[in-house]
């Protein structure tokens, strides 16, 4: 049987807030990349580009926090399985690791090749 309480829109809700902001309070990174994009966000609101260029940006950004969230996740649920080392639970951690720096990386890319478009790519 699983352990799932009875459905609900709300209590689902208040679930996934209170995963954000315990993650939000332990993590440093998360934290970090957080306030990064909040700042970049807002940032976009006055820069002179077409709204989709700054869509594109301000979701990419976005993926960087799905990304730590799961990492998060996995870190958790390792160390409730065991507190000892063991490769796998190495292993698990540094695949968690590899998809936050694999998202960032995609990030980056997204963000240059957008600016390119947007501002260097010459008139056609």
């Amino acid at each position: 049987m699983r352990n799932q309480p009875k459905y609900s829109i709300f209590k689902n809700a208040r679930y996934a807030m209170e995963g954000f902001f315990e993650v939000f309070q332990h993590e440093t990174s998360f934290k970090i990349e957080v306030i990064l994009s909040i700042v970049v966000w807002i940032g976009l609101l006055f820069v002179p580009m077409p709204l989709i260029a700054k869509a594109v940006l301000a979701l990419s950004m976005l993926l960087v926090l799905i990304a730590e969230l799961a990492n998060s996740a996995i870190e958790r649920v390792v160390d409730l399985v065991t507190r000892e080392k063991h490769t796998l639970a190495k292993h698990a951690k540094d695949a968690g690791a590899t998809m936050v720096l694999f998202t960032v990386i995609f990030t980056i890319v997204v963000w240059l090749v957008t600016l390119y478009i947007v501002y260097l790519q010459p008139a056609q």
